[in-house]
């Protein structure tokens, strides 16, 4: 593991961008940036569509490591090129820290909730993810309801896989969603929180996770999980916020930084100049750098 990436990611000033859209939710990306699903046929123009996007943000002025500190990207996107270096290496030299989706998508509801489809090829990811010098990792399932079987069920599923990511020497970002729409989300975070605690105290000195939390109802509810000795981080995704609620939500709760996706690319359109795009850009960036810093 790179203790310089490990130390800025526990201790620097800024988020985590996450442009990690992957197969299922990349014609939405794409159509939200200005380019719609009839411009272009079968999978392969698609990806390579999503990726110039991808590179027109990290390439940008506006995309810089005073205010991000780390971002997530796309299986593929860990494979392909950046002006002629490999995505995580063009990131790191910008002194941006690499993480990877490591979860092939949700499997259908149960019990109140969305566990993660089995990941059959983890082993050879993370040996891939290793060789391009990739972090961490991400995988994400997501919560309904207040259903304590289910919860168990989604916290136990993604230590088991987080474990096996710590083995490899990468830093598992473990996600376990609260739908925002849930009439239960308070319950539900309740409930996840503390079946998180109890993980937590199971690992070992030598075992670290970051977690990546929808915003709570009740501010600063998960400030004991921030302080816990085993854990590095705890970034919040965006989860259908608008960016101006998220950044309201986010500045009620300390030591909680953003990771956001589509509340970052809101404003972003291929039609822009690149100075519209620029300009763009460094408002959302500022805006989620205020929030994830400067806090009520």
């Amino acid at each position: 593991m790179n203790q310089q990436q490990f130390e800025k990611i526990k201790t620097g000033n800024g988020f985590i961008a996450a442009l990690d859209q992957s197969g299922g939710s990349t014609p939405k990306a794409l159509a939200a940036y200005g380019v719609p699903e009839d411009s272009y046929s079968g999978e392969d123009e698609m990806f390579d569509l999503v990726h110039q996007m991808r590179t027109r943000i990290i390439t940008s002025p506006s995309f810089n490591a005073d205010q991000i500190v780390g971002a997530i990207l796309f299986e593929q996107t860990m494979d392909r090129e950046i002006e002629g270096q490999y995505t995580a290496d063009y990131l790191a030299s910008k002194g941006v820290v690499p993480f990877l989706k490591v979860d092939k998508g949700l499997a259908e509801q149960e019990n109140g909730v969305q566990l993660m489809k089995p990941i059959h090829d983890l082993d050879e990811t993370l040996r891939r993810a290793n060789e391009r010098n990739i972090f961490g990792t991400k995988m994400r399932s997501v919560i309904h309801e207040p259903n304590e079987e289910g919860i168990k069920a989604v916290v136990e599923q993604q230590f088991e896989i987080g474990k096996k990511i710590i083995e490899a020497g990468l830093v598992p970002i473990i996600e376990p969603e609260v739908n925002i729409h849930s009439e239960d989300k308070e319950q539900c975070e309740e409930m996840l929180k503390n079946e998180i605690h109890k993980h937590l105290d199971q690992l070992s000195d030598d075992q670290n996770v970051m977690l990546k939390l929808t915003i709570p109802s009740k501010a600063n509810l998960y400030k004991e999980l921030i302080d816990h000795p085993r854990v590095v981080r705890v970034v919040a995704l965006s989860g259908g916020y608008s960016r101006e609620e998220a950044n309201e939500k986010l500045k009620e709760n300390d030591g909680l930084i953003a990771s956001f996706s589509r509340a970052l690319a809101a404003d972003l359109n291929a039609n822009q100049s690149d100075e519209e795009f620029n300009t763009a850009l460094k408002s959302a960036v500022d805006s989620i750098y205020d929030a994830s810093v400067n806090k009520k």
